[in-house]
């Protein structure tokens, strides 16, 4: 059997689905699964032992110059190679009007996607020709993807040990070592301060507090702080700034480089964001904060990891914008977060 998943963005949801792969190995053994992914993240899923073939789509380049002769040369190819794998099934995980269709282009009669109401963009379901209602204990993101690639097999996911394999090269884990070899000697913890939504941000002075209470208790420990842009890398300067020594702004790192220096780290907090996803799918213990987003649907789950929802009324609204914002920032306190990070240092040591 060979099928196709189509996943291709964002990072976060990217990385939480990657447990569908490890199922569909133990539900059909022998299977060839296949996976659609943006260009841009290719690199997550980059030598997968379980993935036989990528396909690589540039869906906002697409939409950006659809009348481009290099949109339709690269759209007819990837017509054609959908075409001669011959898909038994594809799955749909993405649920938006560009998933659908490339659900379209396979020609594959069996195309699985969500119901309406669990569909990023109404449009995706006439694209599919079978769509799966989710059970109300489908409430986790990972849930509704493993629900949705069950249903062909039979075969209980909640049943199944499930794990994420995540490839790191040899070379990018000499560089990750390389930093690390200039650290102290202390825990190594990992500040993921940026996000693509101001409504999923933190306080700096919440950042500023926790690193430096950090120190307080791990006079070795050394923060380390990514960033993904121009904004983000002047916010996470200021926020080095303020916690002094033992706080350090990385380089810019390309995506499975980022990964290696997670997999590194004693410890990575973070809000809502691709990477601290991404840490979480490397086996890196996390603490994550919440507030537009709900930390029920899309929070690392298991004992090494910890979330955190903003308490406010209105959290869990998926707002972009909020004139609320900075006071909704301030309801996540720098001591539950310390707290949080002791437990989960104390329960893995």
């Amino acid at each position: 059997m060979r099928v196709l998943i189509i996943k291709t963005s964002p990072l976060g949801e990217l990385a939480i689905a990657l447990s569908v792969l490890d199922y569909l190995k133990q539900a059909s053994p022998g299977i060839e699964i296949d996976w659609a992914v943006e260009e841009s993240l290719r690199q997550v899923l980059e030598g997968h032992p379980d993935v036989s073939l990528l396909h690589t789509v540039r869906p906002d380049a697409w939409r950006r110059q659809p009348f481009a002769a290099s949109t339709r040369n690269e759209v007819a190819a990837l017509r054609g190679a959908l075409a001669e794998r011959a898909y038994d099934i594809v799955f749909d995980l993405q649920g938006d009007l560009k998933s659908g269709l490339i659900c379209k282009l396979t020609g594959c009669p069996n195309r699985i996607g969500f119901e309406k109401e669990d569909l990023k963009e109404g449009v995706n379901a006439f694209f599919t020709t079978r769509r799966i209602p989710m059970r109300r204990q489908d409430q986790h993101l990972a849930d509704k993807y493993l629900r949705l690639v069950s249903i062909p097999f039979g075969k209980d996911f909640r049943q199944m040990p499930l794990c994420v394999t995540i490839g790191v090269s040899a070379e990018d884990d000499a560089d990750a070592a390389a930093l690390y070899a200039t650290l102290s000697d202390g825990l190594v913890f990992l500040f993921q301060c940026g996000s693509s939504l101001p409504t999923k941000l933190w306080s700096e002075a919440g950042w500023i507090a926790l690193g430096t209470a950090l120190l307080e208790r791990f006079p070795d420990a050394t923060m380390l702080l990514p960033w993904g842009n121009a904004g983000e890398k002047g916010a996470v300067a200021r926020i080095a700034a303020g916690i002094g020594r033992g706080a350090r702004v990385l380089e810019a790192y390309h995506l499975n480089g980022l990964a290696a220096v997670m997999k590194k780290a004693d410890l990575v907090v973070g809000v809502d964001s691709g990477p601290l996803h991404l840490a979480a799918a490397l086996g890196t213990p996390t603490v994550s904060l919440y507030r537009s987003s709900d930390a029920r649907s899309v929070g690392p789950r298991g004992e090494q990891h910890a979330v955190l929802q903003s308490p406010m009324h209105c959290a869990r609204c998926l707002r972009k914008q909020c004139d609320k914002d900075l006071a909704c920032r301030d309801t996540i306190k720098v001591e539950a977060v310390l707290a949080c990070v002791e437990k989960l240092l104390t329960d893995h040591s």
